[in-house]
């Protein structure tokens, strides 16, 4: 019997397939939207009490499903107010239409003005031995750190950076945040690793480095307040006393992109899946 190729390309199939891409679609974005918060841990939690419930459903254990049950449905209200900042959150994006937002980094100038502002900052500062602890956001969320700094929401100038971290004035003491190329926070606070492979003599500064890229992909650079040496740290990984030839190599590779266009995960696969499907066989 000769396979029915219309049947495949039926209208219903396209319907159920766009239905599967919406649900991925939303799936994704909460995952996003969760990464780098406290709501993560939750998420799990969640997930858990799911997998739960399907083993006591197929093993037929009456009473622990019964109890999952019970505590799913009553886990929606509470879902809604422990998920309150993300929700919100979301709607924020929604309402920005940052969904299919199509981004042209041809010229990459924001991206390659932020690198020589930090420069300028860091060369100042490294050579006064003024200690400054910068994190600049990737793709992990950093909301809740932001929440505890004072918002700011300033281009990122040299000088600025210079004057956040100027000692004995309000802001020096914390991290600054760099969120889309703006300075989002300053004086935040990151969590303190507590790692026994960091050598005893680097300070607080390092520890909130590692602490927060131990959890995040954020990139951070320290400026040590004793030595004057630049680190950074991403990943989990502690680069040391780079000079200004080496932190620039590492700034440019991790900031610039190096694609000359970078669109929207749902532009990007919508673009693939008709370029495919507009193909001759």
């Amino acid at each position: 019997m000769a396979f029915d190729w219309n049947s495949l390309f039926s209208w219903q199939n396209f319907i159920r397939l766009l239905d599967i891409l919406a649900v991925w679609y939303v799936v994704y974005m909460l995952m996003m939207l969760l990464r780098g918060t406290k709501a993560v841990q939750l998420f799990r939690g969640i997930v858990v009490i799911i997998v739960i419930k399907l083993i006591s459903w197929y093993v037929g254990l009456e009473t622990v499903s019964w109890i999952m049950d019970q505590v799913i449905n009553w886990g929606i209200i509470a879902i809604i107010v422990i998920f309150q900042p993300e929700i919100r959150r979301g709607l924020e994006h929604l309402g920005r239409g940052s969904l299919f937002t199509v981004y042209n980094k041809k010229e990459n100038e924001a991206e390659i003005q932020l690198v020589k502002a930090l420069d300028q900052a860091i060369q100042y500062m490294s050579k006064r031995r003024i200690g400054a602890l910068i994190t600049i956001q990737m793709n992990t969320g950093l909301d809740d750190y932001i929440e505890t700094g004072i918002k700011l929401d300033a281009d990122v100038t040299g000088a600025l950076l210079i004057n956040i971290f100027i000692p004995n004035t309000p802001l020096h003491d914390g991290a600054v945040i760099i969120k889309d190329n703006k300075i989002a926070v300053a004086a935040a606070y990151l969590p303190l690793s507590e790692s026994n492979l960091i050598p005893k003599e680097l300070g607080t500064r390092h520890r909130a480095a590692v602490g927060i890229s131990e959890v995040t992909d954020a990139l951070t650079i320290v400026v040590s307040e004793e030595t004057g040496g630049v680190t950074i740290t991403k990943n989990n990984e502690l680069i040391r006393d780079l000079d200004q030839q080496d932190y620039l190599k590492l700034l440019y590779n991790d900031l610039v992109p190096k694609t000359e266009e970078k669109n929207s995960v749902f532009t990007r696969f919508l673009t693939s899946f008709f370029n495919k499907g507009g193909r001759k066989h």
